[in-house]
């Protein structure tokens, strides 16, 4: 019987890096010349990294707008508008919880220390790749082929256009998961011994623990606010509910993946008596379109690095922001890493625009990015609960099947 292999998951990885760039950052003995290697590698990787979030946007949205010409209309109408309002409330809740705590912990004496005492490192060289497209503009052709896509399907078209972009998103997954995944932990272990030279790195962390719990207190909040919402709603006891949704919320911790973690929640699903077809339609959908957990990190994760920085910011300014990852990120979250990677084009609207800030962003992202998959799941099934008994008052007498 052959013994498994030991693998390590990605959040062992980022630890990883995290120690060793504060080990290499700290030790005096090792000239600055020689950490400026790995901070030129470092920036090569985030120059990669610039030149593929476009393409990202593409290989993802244009693909999930496109699959929503697959359901019902009125089903799909009701699952896609309760999933958005929730990705939204899921943001602004996370918006004031931070901007009402994190000031408690991140002080200006903090602020001035997370500046560091010396001048950072910089790279030797930089290649200057320059994207393919400008993130604008990769947004504004992927709704428009999305939309397209999806209107020739209606039509019994487009599969030909469908396919192409199915295999693109697949090229651009298959990237996610072989290249930027892998080298992310050589990215921050560049940062993070920047940081330590600079004399930063302790200021930075003393922040991170603390938001790393808030951002989880604030998952399993939420999700259980959903559960009750839409259990009473259903006429069902919601902590029945939160019981059944274990199994799915754990194997989402374990996968990092909404696309993965299908199979177990449409059961979680089937535990909490919903129907047949609701949940074989609604619960894939959400997998790809629900994003309040990943919403709730980078909204907190976003408050965390501005007040770090100093820069002022408003509601108005962030919740525009909310509102746009909201369908930026549609499919995002199938793979792991996928939705901060997908946020990071829309950082500058609300100040976060150095590669430092966008550093510290994916670093404070992907180290709990497990936890946002397992809350995004858990609300789908919320979400399912709830659309099965609306719909069910809605169309008395009238099949799902029919329908769908």
């Amino acid at each position: 019987m052959e013994k498994k292999k030991f693998k390590l998951g990605l959040v062992s990885k980022l630890v990883i890096a995290i120690v060793v760039g504060i080990i290499l950052g700290s030790m005096k003995f090792i000239p600055p010349s020689a950490l400026r290697v790995l901070i030129t590698l470092s920036s090569l990787f985030g120059e990669f990294l610039n030149f593929i979030i476009p393409l990202m946007i593409i290989g993802f949205v244009v693909k999930g707008i496109a699959e929503l010409s697959s359901g019902a209309g009125k089903l799909l109408g009701i699952t896609a508008f309760t999933a958005y309002c929730s990705t939204l409330v899921a943001g602004s809740l996370a918006f004031f919880v931070a901007t009402n705590f994190f000031p408690k912990f991140i002080t200006p004496d903090l602020i001035e220390k997370v500046k560091g005492n010396v001048e950072p490192l910089t790279p030797y060289f930089k290649i200057n790749l320059t994207p393919m497209l400008d993130v604008t503009s990769a947004i504004v052709f992927a709704f428009i082929m999305g939309l397209s896509i999806s209107w020739l399907r209606s039509k019994n078209r487009g599969e030909v256009l469908y396919e192409l972009f199915d295999d693109f998103e697949a090229i651009i997954t298959n990237v996610l998961n072989k290249v930027i995944i892998p080298l992310l932990p050589l990215f921050i272990a560049g940062n993070f011994s920047n940081m330590s030279y600079t004399g930063s790195v302790f200021s930075v962390l003393s922040v991170f623990w603390k938001v790393f719990l808030i951002v989880i207190i604030l998952h399993l909040i939420y999700v259980s606010l959903m559960f009750i919402v839409s259990g009473t709603y259903a006429g069902k006891n919601p902590f029945m509910l939160i019981k059944n949704q274990v199994n799915g919320y754990m194997t989402a911790i374990g996968t990092q993946s909404s696309a993965a973690t299908i199979p177990v929640n449409i059961k979680c699903a089937e535990k909490n008596g919903v129907s047949e077809d609701i949940r074989n339609f609604v619960i894939p959908l959400c997998a790809t379109i629900h994003l309040a957990g990943s919403m709730i990190t980078i909204t907190s994760c976003s408050v965390a690095v501005l007040l770090m920085n100093g820069i002022p910011f408003t509601f108005a300014t962030v919740f525009g922001f909310i509102a746009m990852l909201g369908i930026a990120m549609v499919a995002a979250p199938g793979a792991p890493g996928g939705a901060i990677m997908s946020a990071l084009p829309f950082l500058p609207m609300v100040g976060i625009s150095t590669e430092i800030m966008q550093q510290l962003m994916i670093t404070l992202y992907l180290t709990q990015d497990s936890f946002g998959t397992a809350a995004n799941v858990s609300g789908d099934n919320a979400i399912a609960v709830f659309v099965d008994k609306l719909y069910s008052k809605k169309n008395k007498g009238e099949k799902v099947e029919e329908v769908l």
